[in-house]
């Protein structure tokens, strides 16, 4: 079945002939889903956004034309009560009654694992947040109510997928954390469900015929996953493929001028750094400087983000300055009164203020210890982000150079690259410098998140520990009010921009296109949510002329 299936998408890949007739969407992404088990997996959002809900999700509280599993919320007086009423009559795709018990139970399942060492904390479905819980429970069929210990957005924040209890209620928490691979068909609540799975090439999805606001009109979704965006930009252009994301910014360009091809960027979380290894025991990097906010502070200067922007991105990003993205527009700042400034100068002179001198005048600083610098920096490809320029990379070692600090560049594949940057007890660190990027919701936690002393390894790319800045994040955590977070949150990024555990490069934007000539329904410039299943659970075949 997988030859033919394989078969099947190389067949129409080469004649744009058929390409509408069968009524099946292509998609074509770099992303490279591992496992089909959202408690298991960061690297699998795509596809498993297309067939899971969240309860309220990001989409939810931007859109108020795109729900989530709940249909309305509230919460009461005492900012600890939430209120959740999910669609009446709901169903998963097998048919069986999807409810707030169903919630329920997965904000419980992971719950119940918290201190255990099969703790459910690897995935999209994770414990983050809910030591905070006091309890959930379904009151009814169709109402859910979450109490929080101190007042808490998370119940309406959190990225948790729903799962259906009587498909993972006898899953061991051991299981669902590494070896159960939930294979297809998989049983959700979303508009596409995943069929068949073939890991590094595609996943193919059937429209959930109980989808709760009807079957989609589509006959179903291909997801072809490509090493590059190259095949992507030729198969919108030749038509094997009807939709393309994380182009490149000359493949958008030229995607542009197709009269057939409707191309669009928009703002999105993610944030592109540079961050150093600050750890100064196991996994330490290579020399001592990297545990220094000053040599950290005046490398800072030694970063242009503008012209990271011009050259590197074609001008299709944001330049970086905090942890808070501008599509978070509730946190963002410039960060105007510590804002540095691009100047080599200024950053020699800092370098030397700071002790980090070329005392022999070959060109090559020496550190605290008399030792040559000669630091590696190492960048790499990441499921589930946008790729990251090589020319960006290369500006970074270029300027690094020219104060005296000469940088060497190791490029690795995903694994690998994950591999080294592991907390140092599962055997990462002993890099330098790094070149990545995160890609989370702009919610204050996910904001504040890259900067956590509990999430060493995992979101905290840096390695970077600071009591002051776990405390703010804990008071973030425990707030409902937007004008106290946003107090907060502000504390919290320039306590990280002066601390400089990370310089950030820019946000960048996503690059997409649609072809217009088989189905209708896109968005305009956001033609596809990048936190949902939207448009896909509403796109028609255009009607034959």
């Amino acid at each position: 079945m997988l030859l033919a299936s394989a078969a099947y998408v190389a067949m129409r890949s080469t004649a744009h002939a058929s390409s509408c007739a069968d009524h099946i969407v292509r998609i074509g992404t770099i992303n490279a889903p591992d496992t089909m088990n959202p408690f298991a997996t960061w690297g699998s959002f795509w596809p498993l956004v297309f067939s899971y809900d969240f309860l309220v999700g990001v989409d939810t509280q931007r859109h108020s034309d795109r729900k989530g599993f709940a249909k309305e919320w509230s919460v009461a007086d005492d900012k600890l009560t939430w209120t959740f009423k999910t669609w009446p009559g709901m169903k998963w795709s097998d048919g069986q009654p999807a409810t707030a018990r169903d919630v329920a139970f997965t904000y419980n399942y992971l719950r119940g694992s918290i201190g255990k060492p099969d703790e459910l904390n690897v995935g999209w479905n994770n414990t983050d947040g809910l030591k905070n819980i006091e309890f959930v429970t379904a009151v009814d069929n169709d109402t859910l109510q979450i109490k929080t210990k101190e007042p808490s957005r998370w119940p309406t924040d959190n990225t948790t997928m729903i799962v259906p209890e009587h498909i993972w209620k006898d899953i061991s928490y051991a299981d669902a954390r590494s070896t159960f691979h939930n294979d297809p068909p998989i049983v959700g609540s979303g508009p596409m469900i995943i069929s068949e799975f073939q890991q590094g090439q595609f996943v193919r999805f059937t429209p959930n015929s109980h989808f709760r606001t009807g079957q989609p009109g589509t006959a179903g979704m291909i997801l072809q996953i490509f090493a590059t965006a190259d095949p992507i930009a030729q198969g919108l252009k030749s038509g094997s493929l009807d939709y393309g994301v994380s182009l490149t910014a000359a493949q958008w360009a030229d995607l542009a001028k197709d009269p057939n091809i409707l191309a669009g960027q928009s703002r999105v979380e993610q944030r592109d750094f540079l961050a150093f290894n600050t750890l100064s025991g196991k996994g330490v990097g290579s020399t001592k400087a990297l545990q220094d906010p000053k040599f950290r502070d005046a490398i800072g200067y030694a970063i242009d983000q503008r012209a990271i922007v011009d050259r590197a991105y074609r001008g299709h990003a944001d330049p970086g300055v905090g942890l808070a993205m501008p599509a978070a527009t509730d946190y963002y700042s410039d960060l105007s009164d510590i804002k540095r400034h691009f100047d080599l100068a200024e950053a020699a002179r800092r370098l030397d203020a700071a002790g980090y001198r070329d005392t022999n005048g070959d060109g090559v600083r020496e550190d605290k210890d008399g030792k040559n610098f000669q630091l590696e920096l190492i960048t790499g490809t990441s499921s589930g982000t946008l790729e990251i320029p090589i020319a960006a990379v290369q500006l970074i070692a270029g300027w690094l150079g020219q104060i005296g600090v000469p940088v060497s560049v190791t490029q690795l594949d995903s694994g690998a690259l994950g591999a080294r940057v592991a907390s140092p007890e599962k055997g990462g660190g002993g890099w330098d410098l790094l070149v990545a990027s995160t890609y989370l919701s702009s919610s204050p936690h996910d904001i504040l998140i890259t900067g956590a002393g509990n999430s060493l390894g995992t979101n905290n790319r840096s390695y970077w520990k600071n009591d002051k800045f776990d405390e703010l994040l804990a008071e973030v955590d425990a707030t409902v009010d937007l004008k106290k977070a946003r107090d907060l949150v502000n504390q919290a990024v320039g306590l990280v921009y002066t601390e400089a555990p990370y310089i950030m490069l820019c946000y960048p934007f996503v690059l997409e296109a649609h072809r217009k000539d088989c189905f209708q329904g896109w968005g305009t410039n956001d033609a596809v949510s990048q936190w949902g299943y939207f448009p896909f659970d509403r796109l028609k075949p255009v009607p034959a002329p």
